[in-house]
């Protein structure tokens, strides 16, 4: 069975109206509260923003014959190496208890330059944590599980715009000179799958509730939702 994009076009247009709205009120929220200095950390943080790609990864793997009791969104720690758990925020796992897949969904609106950084980390060390407990046999009996990234970037001047980069003692790669953050947001992705730390990586850029798009074809929504509603059908005698 091919897989459509077009037939979940709406939930992408929503998770995006979502993660603006919610990012919103949380602001708002924050400024009522008389703390606007913590205002945009509250944005950042508020956990929720995210969840309209919940809904669209849940209707996905629905539509591909996962069962809703093996779709798992909320309270989704699982077992590291270099830290009792990680809360992640959609995994799948069947019934014979064999993790099916595993996701991550990240976003970034404003304070590149603070940010950049510290999604970088984050990504890797998740990745790190999860494959290093796979190795030592934390997920037993199983192959290796689906693990996707999916992350929203806001396109504006400064994410557009090309950075500096500091180079006091030794240089950067070459394909980080004269990049912008989104440059560089999509050479991560695209890293994080040549050294499989992922299987499946998405980069969006957003404006506003109504504006979107791809960065790049080979991390776009449609690579990425069609990598996994494949991987899923590959896998659907796991569920039977």
């Amino acid at each position: 069975m091919s897989f459509k994009i077009d037939k979940y076009a709406d939930l992408i247009q929503n998770a995006i109206a979502y993660f603006w709205n919610t990012r919103n009120k949380q602001l708002n929220d924050q400024i009522n509260l008389d703390v606007q200095d913590a205002g945009n950390r509250g944005a950042v943080t508020g956990g929720k923003q995210m969840d309209g790609f919940v809904a669209l990864l849940t209707k996905i793997a629905l539509d591909s014959g996962i069962p809703q009791e093996c779709i798992y969104t909320r309270n989704n720690q699982l077992p590291g190496y270099f830290r009792p758990t990680k809360d992640w925020d959609f995994l799948i796992i069947s019934p014979t208890k064999k993790l099916i897949a595993v996701i991550e969904f990240k976003s970034q609106v404003g304070s590149f330059g603070n940010n950049f950084n510290n999604r970088t980390e984050e990504a890797l060390g998740s990745a790190v944590d999860l494959w290093t407990a796979f190795r030592e046999n934390v997920f037993p009996n199983q192959n290796a599980p689906w693990v996707g990234y999916l992350m929203t970037v806001e396109r504006c001047a400064k994410s557009m715009s090309v950075v500096r980069v500091a180079e006091p003692h030794f240089g950067v790669l070459d394909e980080f000179k004269n990049t912008s953050y989104l440059d560089r947001y999509s050479i991560l992705c695209r890293k994080l799958i040549l050294e499989r730390y992922y299987t499946s990586t998405a980069l969006l850029w957003t404006s506003d509730s109504d504006a979107y798009g791809d960065v790049a074809e080979d991390i776009s929504i449609n690579t990425f939702l069609s990598a996994f509603s494949g991987y899923l059908q590959g896998v659907a005698n796991e569920f039977e």
